[in-house]
């Protein structure tokens, strides 16, 4: 059986952010109200500031980020001069969802997504690393 592709596109950013929105929405109840306070964005690219901030140097590299003060930093006296927002790469889910083959697109974006509010949450990359072994 073939597949016909000549009327297939790719996930636009509204498909992405849906499925995000998606992942959101069945979060644990515990999880549930400190990530409504989050906002969600999707765009192509990583912003070449964020690029630099994190040196990297290759925008296909950076799938998702979280801007923000993590939950376990945030001070009543010190209050944020902007949102708590968490982004999502469209071009660099795709890129690295083709370039793995084994994994679908939704459990990537979802993977991206729980890694990001992971750290909204305040869990660094070693205590996400501990539960979810993703590139394994």
């Amino acid at each position: 059986m073939t597949t016909d592709w000549t009327n297939t596109t790719a996930p636009d950013l509204t498909m992405i952010e849906t499925m995000a929105h998606e992942v959101i929405a069945a979060f644990p109840p515990e999880f549930a109200g400190a990530a409504a306070q989050v906002i969600l964005r999707v765009e192509d690219f990583a912003r070449e500031d964020f690029l630099e901030e994190l040196e990297v140097h290759d925008p296909l590299e950076l799938t998702g980020l979280y801007d923000g003060v993590p939950l376990t930093e945030k001070s009543a006296s010190e209050p944020q001069a902007f949102p708590d927002t968490v982004w999502l790469f469209r071009r660099a889910i795709l890129d690295e969802w083709a370039s793995r083959g084994d994994v679908t697109l939704g459990a990537l974006v979802s993977n991206v997504v729980v890694h990001e509010f992971a750290h909204h949450f305040g869990w660094s990359d070693d205590d996400i690393a501990q539960i979810d072994r993703w590139w394994e």
